[in-house]
């Protein structure tokens, strides 16, 4: 086993080689919708943390809440998202696909990117024995290949809820890039036992379900932080160009009186230059073709 300590090498941001982005844009800017699932009656796997600690189950409020974002929030989210041009990279549960079809439909038309959040974000990895995890991340890759014929391409353990073991198994499954480390400003390599594997970085800071979803503010906020990460990232991306990454959930950021901090924020970006708007594919062959080789020494 790779020790955790020995997964990601450590390189200070400012002693780096200088990375590149396509047109020496100072700034790569992803956004990534998460359209999840959560199972009205869950499946007890991996980890005794109860998805619905409201009340007993059924929890017919919390369930109806998330379920609002596959209802209506998502095609919101989609609206705004095709007036700026941007394609997401989708932080899918993959059972959205097969019990939601309009909405892989949707996906697929405007060619946008997709990893994988897991078949449910209701059934945890933590605890898993390696063969069960394998097995988990597997049916994720065959139900994608399912639903398309193509390879999936990134990761994020569903709920963040990852093993020891996860980097290792997303290779060995022949994923590109993981979404699991909130380490860094830049794309970094990580170790694993077989392959290569990018960590691209995601976002729990500028995330609607950790600034709105906890209670913790409202769309006003996550439109000031959003202006406030952006403003210090692109400054900074003059001399080492940076990664944004805009965090979001259609039953949080996709409601009537929320949707329109998204676009203001989108809006604002897109009046700068040297913006690179790429999606976790893009920017992780980027890095695996173009700087991958030199990092990992």
């Amino acid at each position: 086993m790779i020790a955790p300590e020995d997964r990601i090498p450590h390189a200070p941001l400012p002693f780096r080689p200088r990375l590149t982005w396509p047109n020496e844009a100072r700034l790569a800017v992803w956004v990534c919708p998460n359209i999840e699932h959560y199972e009205f009656l869950p499946a007890q796997q991996g980890s005794p943390r109860d998805p619905w600690p409201r009340t007993p189950h059924p929890d017919v409020l919390s369930y109806s809440l998330k379920d609002y974002g596959n209802r209506a929030g998502v095609w919101r989210m989609m609206e705004v998202l095709d007036l700026h041009g941007i394609r997401g990279s989708v932080s899918f549960s993959m059972a959205v696909g097969e019990m939601f079809p309009e909405i892989l439909d949707a996906m697929l038309a405007r060619d946008w990117d997709v990893f994988s959040h897991g078949l449910f974000n209701t059934r945890y990895h933590w605890n898993l024995p390696e063969d069960a995890e394998r097995a988990e991340i597997m049916a994720s890759v065959e139900a994608w290949r399912r639903m398309t014929g193509k390879q999936l391409r990134g990761w994020f353990s569903p709920a963040a809820s990852n093993t020891l073991l996860t980097p290792d198994l997303v290779a060995e499954a022949g994923i590109s890039y993981l979404c699991d480390f909130y380490h860094d400003d830049q794309p970094t390599p990580i170790r694993t036992r077989t392959g290569r594997l990018v960590s691209l970085p995601y976002t729990m800071d500028l995330n609607d379900a950790v600034m709105i979803g906890a209670g913790a503010g409202e769309g006003e906020d996550f439109l000031r932080t959003g202006l406030d990460m952006f403003e210090t990232l692109y400054a900074e991306g003059i001399t080492q160009p940076r990664v944004m990454c805009i965090a979001l959930h259609p039953y949080i950021m996709g409601r009537p009186h929320r949707i329109r901090f998204l676009d203001q924020l989108l809006a604002h970006i897109r009046r700068h230059d040297g913006i690179w708007f790429t999606t976790g594919a893009e920017m992780a062959d980027w890095y695996l073709d173009h700087h991958y080789a030199q990092a990992a020494k």
